[in-house]
C-alpha cells in the first residue's frame, strides 16, 4: 500500500529506551509513568495510512506498567527485531482487550476501504474475498482479524519503520518529478513564442539564474565553520569560545539526550536563508525543502553512526574530532549546481506525460460522445413525452364531447328524441295537476258484435 509521509515527518525521535514510542514520536515523560486513564497525547501524522492505529497500540500499551518496564530495558536491536513483541503476552487483561478492540476496528476499517474501493470500479456484485485481500495490508496480521497477538505488535513496528525510513528517496523522486515539470512547462512556453520574444525570455531566465547564484557562501551541514555560525548569530554566543558540548545541550530542545531530525534541520535554517527568500517570488520553496533534507541526509551520513536517525551526544562529539570537521572547502553545493535529473530522464518524463495527455484526451472524446448519446436520448424521450401528453389532452376531449350535460345542481340531463315533442310527465305525478286540465285517456273503438248467423 503507498504512503505518502510530509516533510519532516518524525522517526524514532527519542532514545532507543523509548524506540517503540519513538515510531510516532510519541512524547513521553520518563519521569513519571502516563495513568491509564490520562488523555493521550496527539502526535504530528506520519502520513501512514495506519498512522490512527499505530497512536491508539502505542497509547494503550503505555498503559501497562510490565510492557514499560520492559520497553524502557530494551535496545533499538531488540525492538526492530520483534525480540520486545513477546513480552505483550505479560500484559494485563485490560490492555489486552483493548489491544483487541482495536485491531478489530482496524480490519473492519479496512473491509470498508476495500469495499469503497471496489464501488470506485464499478463491480458492485464482485464476490470480496477479504481473506486475501486483508494480505496486501503488512501491518498486521490478516489470518487472526479478532485478537491482537505479538505478530501483531511485531508487524506494526516492522512496516511502521520500513515505511517511515522511505520517505527520503521518496521525497527525492517527488522532486525530481516537479523539477522536470517545471522544465517541460519551460521549454514548452519558449516553443510557443516567437524567435524575437524566444531570446527575450531565455535572456530574463539567465539573469534570474545569475541573480539566484550571487548569495554568501553555504557552509557544509554539521561543519565547524556552520555551527559556529548558529553560535554567534542565533545562539549569541562568543565564536571564539565554541562548546561542542554546551552547543550540543542547548539545541536538545526537549532535553531528551538526542538531536532528532527536526533538531537538526533548524539547525540549518542560517544557511537556507542565504540562498532562499520567501518573501521573493523568483526563489522556489519547494527547492529549499529539498535542500534542508539534503542538508539533514549529509548530517546523518557523517554522524548518525549507529543509523537510527538519532544523533547522541557522543556521536555529535565524536564527529567534531574529524578531519572533515574544520575542512570547509569550496563550501555546500546547493540543488542548482545538482541537477535533479538527467536529458535522458527528462525525455522519459515528457514521453509519459505524452502518453497520459494521449489517454486523457481519449477518455475525454469517449465522455463527449456519450454526452452528445445521452443528450439524443433525452431529446428523444422528450419527444415522446410530448407525444402522450398530446394523445392525452385530445382524449379527454374526446370524453367531454360525448358526455351529456349536467344540471347545476351536478344531475345529468338527457336530451328528448325530437327537439319539438313535449316529455310527458309520468302517471304518478298527475295528481298535482288541476282535475280541469287533467287529460282523460282515450278509449279504445268497441268491437262490433258478431252473432252465431255470421260466423
Amino acid at each position: 500500500m503507498p504512503t505518502s509521509v510530509p516533510r519532516g515527518a518524525p522517526f524514532l525521535l527519542l532514545p532507543p529506551l523509548l524506540m517503540l514510542s519513538a515510531v510516532l514520536a510519541v512524547p513521553v515523560d520518563r519521569a513519571a509513568p502516563p495513568q491509564e486513564d490520562s488523555q493521550a497525547t496527539e502526535t504530528p501524522d506520519t502520513g501512514l495510512y495506519y498512522h490512527r492505529y499505530l497512536q491508539e497500540v502505542i497509547n494503550v500499551l503505555e498503559t501497562d506498567g510490565h510492557f514499560r518496564e520492559k520497553l524502557q530495558a530494551a535496545n533499538a536491536e531488540d525492538i526492530k527485531s520483534g525480540k520486545l513483541s513477546q513480552e505483550l503476552d505479560f500484559v494485563s487483561h485490560n490492555v489486552r482487550t483493548k489491544l483487541d478492540e482495536l485491531k478489530r476496528q482496524e480490519v473492519s476499517r479496512l473491509r470498508m476501504l476495500l469495499k469503497a474501493k471496489m464501488d470506485a470500479k464499478q463491480e458492485p456484485n464482485l464476490q470480496v474475498d477479504h481473506m486475501n485481500l486483508l494480505k496486501q495490508f503488512e501491518h498486521l496480521d490478516p489470518q487472526n482479524q479478532h485478537t491482537f497477538e505479538a505478530r501483531d505488535l511485531e508487524l506494526l513496528i516492522q512496516t511502521a519503520t520500513r515505511d517511515l525510513a522511505q520517505y527520503d528517496a521518496a521525497h527525492h523522486e517527488e522532486f525530481k518529478r516537479y523539477e522536470m515539470l517545471k522544465e517541460h512547462e519551460r521549454r514548452r512556453y519558449l516553443e510557443s513564442l516567437g524567435e524575437e520574444q524566444r531570446k527575450e525570455a531565455e535572456r530574463k531566465l539567465q539573469e534570474q539564474q545569475r541573480r539566484h547564484r550571487e548569495h554568501p557562501k553555504v557552509n557544509v551541514p554539521g561543519s565547524q565553520a556552520q555551527l559556529k555560525e548558529v553560535w554567534e548569530e542565533l545562539d549569541g554566543l562568543d565564536p571564539n569560545r565554541f562548546n561542542p558540548k554546551t552547543f550540543f545541550i542547548l539545541h536538545d530542545i526537549n532535553s531528551d539526550g538526542v538531536l532528532d531530525e527536526q533538531e537538526l534541520e533548524a539547525l540549518f535554517t542560517k544557511e537556507l536563508e542565504k540562498v532562499y527568500d520567501p518573501k521573493n517570488e523568483e526563489d522556489d520553496m519547494r527547492e529549499m525543502e529539498e535542500e534542508r533534507l539534503r542538508m539533514r541526509e549529509h548530517v546523518m551520513k557523517n554522524v548518525d553512526t549507529n543509523q537510527d536517525r538519532l544523533v547522541t551526544l557522543e556521536e555529535f562529539l565524536a564527529s567534531t574530532q574529524r578531519k572533515e570537521f574544520g575542512d570547509t572547502g569550496e563550501g555546500w553545493k546547493t540543488v542548482e549546481m545538482s541537477p535533479a535529473y538527467t536529458e535522458e530522464e527528462l525525455k522519459r518524463f515528457e514521453e509519459e506525460l505524452a502518453a497520459r495527455e494521449a489517454e486523457l484526451n481519449a477518455r475525454a472524446q469517449r465522455l463527449s460522445q456519450e454526452t452528445e448519446a445521452l443528450g439524443r436520448s433525452q431529446d428523444r424521450l422528450e419527444a415522446q413525452k410530448r407525444e402522450l401528453q398530446q394523445m392525452e389532452q385530445r382524449k379527454q376531449q374526446l370524453q367531454e364531447q360525448s358526455a351529456p350535460p349536467s344540471k347545476p345542481d351536478g344531475q345529468l340531463q338527457f336530451r328528448a328524441d325530437t327537439d319539438d315533442a313535449p316529455v310527458p310527465a309520468p302517471a304518478g305525478d298527475q295528481k298535482d295537476v288541476p282535475a280541469s286540465e287533467k287529460k282523460v285517456p282515450e278509449q279504445p273503438p268497441e268491437l262490433p258484435q258478431l252473432d252465431s248467423q255470421h260466423l
